[in-house]
């Protein structure tokens, strides 16, 4: 159950059954009309605008709207009490009946409660991380591919039909730089001597094992072969390899994706879908011939001072036309941005998301504009850019990979801090900020650590199953009613506990509506908080602990109370992508 949408819906019915409503009934719109926790929750556990949005249209004072919706308000029976404050913000303070069933709903889901329709079955497609091709993946790629994994787990927990993609690059120059690196190791592994790696080609040392893998498959024939004859097969050798490696990173990072889409594939056969795309566009009217004037500041590559074949995408959105096709007949790079997006569209997607680097805020008006020229504004699509990670040590910065030749690959802070802190800790920060990123700070077991204080307090919950055990072995834990006493859950520091359940659902559909996975992770620090906060009050007051021996009904509401909240913490880390461990030394 969504407390908020359901008081809601009792608003909204008690609004409807006023007279001053239903006299201008038809000048009167609720869509404003919004139930939210208050920003001082001393004011009560729920509070609505409704009389502040609607006053103006019926033509009266919102205060006297107020106090006129408070009183319908006062005949429910789940609410104690309707107060209106400042000019008519009326705040509602719940029984505590309502909690206890509430509680009792939230047990009887267990993982599936904070379960969304928002959604509605709308087909989503994520792509993220979608790094090049030529060399491990970096520090960079770790926040883009954490966010867009949490993002599509977050899309597809509030309703949607999620695809969780990855684009390969796997054309243009750099796969050419890439394969001649390659060969370079080629002939190193035959025995020569390469010298210093020259200037323009990856020098990482993880290209010396597919130069050997070269080496033992064709011996020296490649060698006595000329380049346009030896660089396919070193190509599609290098892609390889590399699409090996970065799938094992990812999968270190706990990503998986569902479709590897090939850029190559685009080119193929004459790059005939670059071309029918390009075909659509003029059809629909928004390509046509002409001269771009020069961009300020630096000049893109596939800038020409001569005529070309044009994207008119100033008209639907973008601050300049885009040129598809060069005065030489080659197609631009944003070309095959037109066949993607085309292939995406036809593939049935209502939504299209890009987890980018801050590098490409360039591409999203031009996307954007793409995306309504494509659909004619029938789908969506959304930008997320996401903003440098800088790596410490104990405040100072860390130094490059020698692995990787000039940067910290994702697979070396994986391996030295683990999955867990590395994904949390990533979304622990709006992924439009930039992000410091302390191996000291995200190892330490403290409150300031926000994955291990999460990941403890579910920890903490299983060990208070563990302890119940113990003090009633004849009680089996695993098959309890835990809904069956829950009216027995009456103090007011666990009915707060309650109440910071109660905002899982709202937190879903609110992170999953603004793309922001982030405020998932705030909330879960919360929560853990509020449960860490009232184990404590049982330290210090054994009225208030979990278990207790001598009363077995209340310790079995209790453990339902418990049990809620390592459902929630579980199914929050789960789309966060991170384990909720039963146990933690």
């Amino acid at each position: 159950m969504n407390l908020f949408a359901d008081f809601e819906t009792r608003i909204k019915n008690a609004l409807e059954s006023l007279d001053i409503i239903k006299e201008k009934r038809s000048e009167v719109d609720f869509g404003r009309v919004a139930v939210e926790p208050p920003r001082d929750p001393s004011h009560g556990d729920v509070a609505t605008n409704a009389a502040m949005v609607l006053a103006k249209p019926l033509g009266t004072n919102p205060r006297v709207l107020a106090d006129i919706i408070a009183e319908a308000l006062r005949s429910d029976a789940d609410i104690d009490e309707v107060s209106v404050a400042g000019p008519g913000f009326i705040n509602i303070r719940l029984s505590t009946g309502y909690w206890q069933n509430l509680l009792s709903s939230m047990i009887g889901a267990g993982l599936g409660y904070g379960r969304s329709t928002l959604g509605k079955g709308r087909k989503a497609n994520v792509e993220y991380v979608s790094a090049n091709p030529t060399g491990p993946m970096h520090v960079g790629h770790c926040r883009g591919a954490v966010v867009g994994d949490a993002l599509a787990n977050l899309l597809e927990f509030a309703g949607y039909d999620v695809t969780k993609e990855y684009y390969i690059n796997d054309a243009g120059s750099q796969i050419d730089v890439l394969a001649r690196s390659v060969f370079l190791r080629y002939r190193e592994a035959l025995g020569e001597n390469i010298g210093e790696i020259p200037s323009g080609l990856y020098p990482g040392d993880y290209l010396v094992p597919v130069g050997r893998e070269l080496a033992a498959e064709y011996g020296p024939r490649l060698h006595n072969m000329p380049e346009e004859d030896w660089l396919p097969i070193v190509k599609d050798k290098a892609i390889d390899a590399m699409m090996a490696m970065i799938r094992d990173d990812l999968d270190a990072l706990n990503v998986h994706h569902d479709i590897f889409f090939s850029e190559r594939t685009l080119h193929a056969n004459g790059a005939q879908r670059i071309r029918q795309a390009i075909n659509d566009l003029t059809f629909k009217g928004h390509v046509y011939k002409g001269t771009l004037p020069p961009p300020k500041g630096q000049l893109p590559e596939d800038w020409e001072d001569r005529e070309q074949t044009l994207f008119r995408s100033t008209e639907v959105g973008d601050d300049m036309d885009r040129p598809l096709i060069k005065s030489d007949g080659s197609y631009t790079y944003f070309a095959a941005d037109v066949a993607y997006f085309k292939d995406k569209y036809d593939r049935g997607y209502d939504e299209m998301i890009y987890v980018l680097g801050a590098d490409h805020g360039g591409y999203v008006k031009r996307l954007e504009a793409l995306a309504r020229a494509v659909s004619g504004g029938k789908a969506k699509l959304t930008v997320l850019l996401c903003q440098l990670v800088k790596l410490f040590r104990n405040g100072e910065p860390v130094k490059m990979s020698k692995r990787a030749g000039n940067f910290v690959t994702l697979r070396d802070v994986v391996d030295e801090v683990g999955r867990d802190a590395v994904r949390f800790m990533m979304l622990y920060r709006k992924s439009s900020e930039p992000l410091d990123f302390d191996f000291a700070k995200v190892t330490e077991q403290s409150k300031d650590n926000p994955v291990f204080y999460v990941q403890y307090a579910h920890a903490r919950c299983a060990s208070v199953f563990r302890q119940a055990q113990k003090a009633f072995p004849d009680m089996d834990v695993e098959s309890l009613d835990l809904q069956a006493h829950v009216g027995l859950i009456s103090d007011e520091q666990e009915l707060r506990l309650v109440a910071k359940l109660a905002e899982y659902p709202r937190v879903i559909e609110a992170a999953a509506q603004a793309q922001e996975p982030h405020r998932l992770a705030f909330y879960l620090y919360d929560l853990a908080s509020s449960f860490h906060g009232l184990w404590s009050k049982g330290s210090e007051n054994a009225d208030l602990r979990f278990v207790n021996d001598k009363n077995r009904q209340l310790s079995v509401a209790r453990l339902g109370l418990v049990h809620a909240v390592a459902s929630v913490l579980k199914s929050g880390l789960a789309i966060t992508g991170t384990a909720a461990p039963e146990e933690m030394r």
